[in-house]
Parts: C-alpha cells; sequence; structure tokens
C-alpha cells in the first residue's frame, strides 16, 4: 500500500505485532477488491472480500456475526448465526443498495455453482451496509449489479483504505470516513497465527475521537469553536478474518472483543448507530456435500483465546484509525463535505502523536 498509514505518523496501536501488510489480506487467501462511483453527487461504491479463493459454496467457512447495536440493514446474518457457516463472499455498500448486491451475488454464484436451486438449496448472501446519504445521492441507488462484480474481480491481496468502495461516501467522528484495515499476528505454542480487520466507518461525535488514548477530537472541537459534530449519526461494518482454528462459538466470542476496539477510539454506540461485527476463519472447511461420516474441526484450547481476544481489540482499533488518516476530501450531495482528520490537524497545527 502507498498510502500513508497510522504508523507512518508514528502511532502504534497496542502490543502485538502487526501482520505484514497490517491488513486483513494478511490471513492467507483473503482478498478484498473496490469499485468506486465518484461522480458528482453521487459518492457511494462497493467493496467485496473473498474470504478464500475456492468455491464458497462447496466448501463453507465456519462463521459468526455479532451485534452491539442493530440500527442496520445488514442482510444473511441469520442463516449464518443458525449454521455457523459462510458460503458467499461479502460485500458492503450502502444502505439502499443492498438489495442490488444481494441480487448480484445470487448471480455469482448460481454461474458458479449449477446446482443451486436445482439439485440443492439456495444460497445465502452476506451484504453489510452504512448509511452515506450526507454526501452521496442515496435515493438514485446508482450502484449497479456489475458494480458488485467488479469489485469482486478486482479483489488483491493489495488495496486501497480511506474514501474508496463502500466508504467513498461515509463520516466517522464528524470527519471524513471510510475503509480502514489492520491486523494482528498470534503466538502460541503450537504455531502462528493471524487475525486481520476490514471496517468502514461511518460512525461517532468528534468530540469522542480518541487516538492511541490522546483526546485529539475534543482538541479539535475547542479550535473549530462550533458544533456542527452533533449532527451525526451513522453506523460501523466490522469484518473479521483468521487462520486462527476455532470453533463458531469461540469465533462468536472473539469478534465480540471488536468493540472494545470501537470503544478506544471514542465511540459510544449512539442509538441511531449500527455496530455489525461479521467475522470467519479460513481453516475449517465444511464441506456443502454430505459424506455419511462424523465432521473433525480443529479449534484452540480455552485457555488460549484472550491472545484472540487482544488482537481483534487492537485490529479494530487501529483498522478504525486508518480509516480516518488514509480518507481523502469529498465533495458530494449539495455540495456537502467533512473534513478530512488530516487536514484538520494540519489546518491547526497539531499532531497525531
Amino acid at each position: 500500500m502507498s498510502q500513508k498509514r497510522l504508523r507512518d505518523y508514528g502511532v502504534a496501536i497496542g502490543e502485538m505485532e502487526p501482520g505484514e501488510k497490517n491488513a486483513i489480506t494478511d490471513v492467507e487467501g483473503v482478498t478484498v477488491g473496490h469499485t468506486t462511483l465518484n461522480n458528482g453527487e453521487v459518492q457511494t461504491g462497493v467493496t467485496a472480500i473473498l474470504p478464500h479463493q475456492g468455491n464458497l459454496f462447496q466448501n463453507k467457512l465456519i462463521a459468526s456475526s455479532y451485534v452491539l447495536n442493530g440500527f442496520g440493514k445488514t442482510m444473511g446474518t441469520i442463516q449464518l448465526n443458525e449454521l455457523g457457516t459462510l458460503e458467499t463472499p461479502i460485500i458492503l455498500t450502502n444502505t439502499l443498495s443492498i438489495g442490488t448486491a444481494a441480487d448480484a451475488i445470487f448471480d455469482y454464484m448460481l454461474e458458479q455453482n449449477p446446482e443451486i436451486g436445482n439439485t440443492t438449496g439456495t444460497v445465502n448472501p452476506i451484504i453489510g451496509e452504512c448509511n452515506d446519504m450526507f454526501l452521496n445521492d442515496i435515493r438514485g441507488r446508482h450502484v449497479r449489479k456489475h458494480h458488485v462484480h467488479e469489485a469482486i474481480a478486482n479483489t488483491s491481496s493489495t488495496f486501497e483504505e480511506g474514501s474508496v468502495g463502500a466508504g467513498r461516501g461515509m463520516l466517522c467522528y464528524s470527519l471524513k470516513g471510510g475503509i480502514g484495515t489492520a491486523s494482528r499476528k498470534i503466538k502460541l505454542q503450537h504455531g502462528s497465527y493471524t487475525l486481520g480487520v476490514l471496517v468502514v466507518t461511518n460512525f461517532g461525535i468528534l468530540r469522542d475521537l480518541h487516538v492511541n488514548g490522546k483526546r485529539v477530537g475534543k482538541k479539535l472541537k475547542e479550535a473549530l469553536l462550533h458544533s456542527w459534530e452533533e449532527r451525526d449519526k451513522g453506523s460501523v461494518m466490522v469484518i473479521v478474518a483468521t487462520d486462527l482454528p476455532v470453533s463458531e462459538r469461540q469465533l462468536h466470542r472473539i469478534i465480540k472483543r471488536a468493540s472494545t476496539g470501537l470503544a478506544r477510539t471514542g465511540s459510544i454506540i449512539t442509538t441511531g448507530s449500527g455496530e455489525i461485527i461479521i467475522g470467519f476463519s479460513t481453516v475449517n472447511t465444511v464441506s456443502h456435500q454430505y459424506k455419511p461420516q462424523t465432521q473433525t474441526l480443529e479449534t484452540i484450547h480455552e485457555e488460549e483465546i484472550d491472545t484472540a481476544f487482544r488482537a481483534v481489540g487492537e485490529a479494530t482499533e487501529e483498522a478504525v484509525l486508518n480509516s480516518l488518516v488514509t480518507a481523502t476530501n469529498v465533495i458530494g450531495l449539495k455540495g456537502n463535505e467533512r473534513p478530512t482528520l488530516m487536514d484538520l490537524l494540519q489546518k491547526f497545527s497539531m499532531k497525531l502523536t
């Protein structure tokens, strides 16, 4: 990644070591792609996450989701939690485009799997959303199916952060938000593993923003001398990937701790904000094809899980902050805009450290 990220400004979150790219794609097999719509009042997009590079319907992954505050329209998590498996790419977009995104995933999965709806059941697409109506003409529903297909086709182990893809029109702590990512290495006696996080940030009030414990938002609020940030409400999508061998129950416990990372950046989880976390492990694949034999899952011992709790909190915190420091200025619907964190810090001669 060529963008300047949080650590390039001298800020290192937590005590654990990040992965090589400090991204969700440090988990082997995971790729991320964007389609960004940037045309006047159309400021939105799609972000696609491929959990592995094979056929996800035939080889499902252990998965779980957790809702901190349910002011959201996420699709597919009922079945995901009931069965504990993920069988499609994860698509992130704006609130009024979830139907289009789901339709695009149906096309994608039906093309790969002619047996769906024919000789076997249907398919459960996982779609996450945030509301970008301040900067984007959300009523126009400008995301089309081909944009979703392009995002999937564009997936790679390296990708941009900030004002791209599903994060194009998002706001965070009354500033320009968007896509952010980070990862942590988990070192246990039986091996080394990786946990990565990707976020779409669209939440928070400026005065609450903390950067590594420093009340950066409060200082910016005082410097701005007005309270326009009080109007902002929004959501955050947190996607957690790991190659740690875990059960669905263990994964559920781990992803809940992403809340600690959100809290350390200053989130109070307001009533109009949706905090949705979706996680998957790439280790234990679950075959769609029935075999008359018992299934064996590889899992860590419960005494080792605290390391993963710390990892997901640290990676979530850093991912949120990366979404802020990589964001670029966007002028959108009705000329609306929000400053970027780095522009404001420069304006008032402040530093992150």
